[in-house]
């Protein structure tokens, strides 16, 4: 069982890394561009990949860990999500569909479920309490903006680029924070949210670059 688990372990953080540097490679290049989708692609298999993987780890014998799971869930949901934001263009379709609305609703009721744990272990000083309740906040803002967004799609001009840059640069900061905590072993509270404040600084930096430009998005 164990040798199963390092397996598990090794091939998770492979495909981080391939995750990790696709990102990045995916962030630096001309939105929109060849290389910027093909990074993209890479960056959105090797996430989900290496995040089912977690979720599987963090279940097993002498291995469990909820927040890591839940944190596995929230990663995947980031991915989906700033992959079908490309699709809510009026161009394309008049108004999310089930997907859209799955996807987000489950990780609604899961970031509901974040806050809980993480208000119930402020009371009762459970571990990480604070990252449940960070997560949790910010996963609920996430996708009330998406429901937001499922509304007005349609008005509002690239209001589904803006949601694919905020989710898949979310994604990003998680790989990135998941190589601070896993790989170099530093596992504190600064690292563990700095990562989402300087994401959310970029983001909002994006926004205000290209919410003016007329970009033509296609289906994933």
């Amino acid at each position: 069982m164990e040798f199963i688990i390092t397996l598990l372990i090794y091939i998770h953080a492979f495909f981080g890394g391939v995750g990790l540097i696709s990102g990045t490679i995916s962030v630096s290049v001309k939105k929109g561009a060849i290389n910027h989708k093909r990074a993209g692609k890479i960056f959105s298999f090797a996430m989900i990949i290496s995040s089912m993987i977690a979720l599987v780890i963090s279940n097993m014998p002498q291995h469990h860990n909820v927040f890591l799971f839940l944190i596995g869930l929230f990663t995947i949901y980031l991915v989906l999500a700033g992959n079908r934001a490309l699709t809510l263009h009026h161009k394309i379709k008049r108004k999310a569909d089930w997907k859209d609305q799955a996807i987000s609703g489950s990780m609604f009721l899961i970031s509901l479920f974040m806050l809980m744990l993480g208000l119930l272990g402020r009371q009762y000083h459970f571990e990480n309490s604070i990252l449940y309740i960070f997560f949790g906040g910010f996963g609920l803002f996430l996708t009330l903006k998406d429901f937001q967004t499922f509304k007005r799609f349609t008005k509002k001009k690239n209001a589904g680029l803006m949601n694919h840059i905020g989710r898949m640069v979310g994604a990003l900061i998680a790989s990135i924070t998941a190589f601070l905590v896993a790989g170099l072993h530093i596992g504190t509270l600064v690292v563990w949210i700095t990562p989402t404040l300087i994401g959310t600084a970029y983001i909002i930096y994006a926004n205000k670059k290209y919410n003016k430009l007329k970009i033509q998005t296609e289906p994933s």
